[in-house]
């Protein structure tokens, strides 16, 4: 039989988000709250959980797209965009966060590296102390790449759409009914 490494796991991702800052987690429950349309992006694995969570925004009844997708519009004055790195340097996701900065968006960046260059960009920035992909000699981890990273920011973003569910009342039936 395989060995089992679900514990392990569990107390990861557990240890990952109870060092979480509550009042950064509640600045994007806030922040998703406003009437206006929510981007997302990331790339790889972060842009699946970011998938994720824009499919549970639109279950809420939220005007939410991934960057990237054939139906993205451009980012205008008062969109927020979500942008999920875990080294806080992806090219592409600090590029996206820059260019909606100039268009006058919120920039919540979700990262390991409160100094990377999306970081910088971000107006608010909710850090992980999870291991990702380039974490060589430090692991924290015993999974393969970034998979702690990826793992945490998936159920941050289940919580954040939990409490928005909670604070505007959205059942379970009303969010039904927007799923396919």
């Amino acid at each position: 039989m395989l060995q089992n490494y679900l514990p392990e796991i569990l107390l990861e991702i557990k240890d990952v988000l109870d060092a979480v800052d509550e009042l950064k987690m509640e600045t994007l429950e806030r922040a998703v709250m406003k009437e206006r349309r929510i981007f997302v992006d990331g790339e790889g694995r972060s842009r699946y959980v970011g998938q994720c969570f824009a499919m549970r925004l639109m279950h809420l009844g939220l005007q939410s797209y991934v960057i990237g997708d054939t139906n993205t519009p451009a980012f205008a004055e008062g969109d927020l965009l979500v942008s999920i790195s875990g080294s806080g340097k992806t090219e592409t996701v600090v590029l996206n966060a820059g260019k909606a900065k100039k268009k006058g968006a919120e920039v919540i960046g979700i990262t390991t590296n409160s100094a990377s260059p999306l970081a910088e960009l971000s107006d608010a920035v909710i850090k992980l102390n999870a291991t990702t992909r380039g974490d060589v000699e430090n692991r924290k981890s015993i999974q393969l790449l970034g998979s702690l990273f990826d793992q945490s920011v998936h159920i941050l973003l289940d919580n954040v759409c939990l409490a928005v569910s909670r604070e505007e009342g959205i059942s379970n039936e009303q969010a039904t009914k927007n799923h396919v």
